[in-house]
This record gives structure tokens, sequence and C-alpha cells, in this order.
């Protein structure tokens, strides 16, 4: 096993990817995406409420969606805005975020405390899907009264794409699957979200070593990377989020 703890020069065949591939979503296939991806880890985690059981896995599925596409989103929003934000209709979208996010925390809450009221974690995870729904409808409404139709690229930050989050999701990542083009950017946004001491395996038919360099580089030293499987079909490597010194 090769365990890399400084970089090295090293050269490869393969060149880091870019956000440049597919077209970009529009606004409203961008919001569809999300209400989708929440209604599927929420109805998992009613479905096991449902069930009588405490729905740990499915708690820490949804919150990790809700912070890292929604609330994420939220703030780029927030961003991109800003002269806007006094306006009674960005003013209800601003006070529409405030609420996600405290909903959120209170799902964050019941998942790291592991106890709590089963009938208001099912109230709280129903709310927030329906408050989540008018939320997008009405920012698309509103945008497009500011000449951001529906029909217009999605506003979320430059080079991160919805469709990488299920790709990349959970302890695997299969890089062979995600868009051609965007394998690195994926791999690294995901790498991002990691806490320390949290790992992730990537696998793929080449090697992963242009998601080493793309992260090392906004990190330097803040990830280890241990080859599993040094091809030459098949190439595993263990990423690991060091804890700070």
């Amino acid at each position: 096993m090769t365990i890399i703890q400084e970089v090295p020069e090293r050269q490869t065949g393969r060149r880091a990817g870019s956000a440049a591939g597919s077209s970009p979503l529009t606004l409203a296939d961008e919001h569809a995406l999300l209400l989708r991806q929440v209604a599927v880890r929420a109805g998992d985690l009613l479905t096991a409420l449902a069930a009588d059981r405490w729905p740990a896995r499915e708690l820490q599925a949804l919150v990790g969606y809700l912070r890292a596409e929604i609330l994420r989103q939220a703030a780029d929003q927030e961003r991109l805005f800003p002269a806007h934000q006094e306006a009674d209709g960005f003013a209800r979208l601003a006070l529409d975020h405030v609420r996600l996010r405290a909903g959120t925390d209170i799902l964050a809450q019941a998942a790291e405390e592991g106890t709590g009221s089963r009938t208001q974690l099912a109230t709280v995870t129903r709310d927030l899907l329906a408050q989540l729904g008018s939320h997008l409808t009405a920012e698309e409404r509103l945008l497009a009264l500011v000449g951001r139709p529906g029909t217009a690229p999605g506003i979320t930050a430059a080079g991160r794409r919805h469709e990488w989050y299920p790709l990349t999701e959970g302890p695997v990542i299969d890089l062979d699957v995600l868009p051609s083009g965007q394998v690195t950017d994926a791999a690294v946004d995901r790498l991002l979200r990691l806490r320390p001491g949290e790992q992730v395996e990537l696998r793929s038919g080449r090697d992963p070593w242009p998601v080493w360099q793309q992260i090392d580089g906004l990190s330097p030293g803040g990830y280890g990377f241990a080859y599993l499987q040094e091809g030459p079909q098949h190439w595993r490597v263990q990423v690991t989020r060091r804890t700070a010194a």
C-alpha cells in the first residue's frame, strides 16, 4: 500500500477535470432536482419513524444534503443579490432562508443527540419539505421579475453542480460514473465536506492522482492519500481528512 505524506513531483497521463462538460441546469431544473433529492431523504426518514425506529442514518443523510446543497445555495444567492436584500420579495426569500436554517438545526441537533420526540421530528421534516417547495416556487417567480427567468442558467456558485452530490454521497466514490470533464471537481467538492478524521474511498479505472493534486492545493497537508490498489485496471485510494495539529 502506498501512503502519500507530501506531494512529490509526479507525472500522470490524465489531466485534472474541470466543470466544463454538460450544459448547466436551468434554474427550474435545478430547483426540481433539489426538491426531489430532499423529498427522497425526507421520505426515508418518515418511513423509519412510521416503523417506530429512530432514523439515525436517515437523519444524517437529510441533514448532510440540506447543509451541503440547500443552505449552501441560499448563501450563494444572498451574495449574488445583495442590492435586492431590502426589497419585499427578496426580504421574504431571506426570511425563508432563516427558517430553513432553523429547521435544519433542529434536525441536526436530533441527529447529534440521538434522541427526541419522534412526532416533533416528523412534523419538522414535513414542514421543512413543504416550506422548501413554496420557497423555490416563490424564488423562481421573483427572479423572473428581475430578469432571471426559469429558463436562465441556475444561480449556484460557478463550478459546482447539484448533480454531483448523489454521485459522491457515501463512503465510496466511483469516479467513473461522474460526468466527463467534472470528475476531479466533483470528487474534491465531496472531500471538502469531510469532517476531521473522516474517510472515503475513491475507485476508478484510472489513477485518481489529479484529485490529490487539487485537494492538496486547496488544503496543503490537510488530507492523507493512501493507495489500496494501484492498477493497472482498477485503482482504489483511501482519503482521510486529517485533524488539525
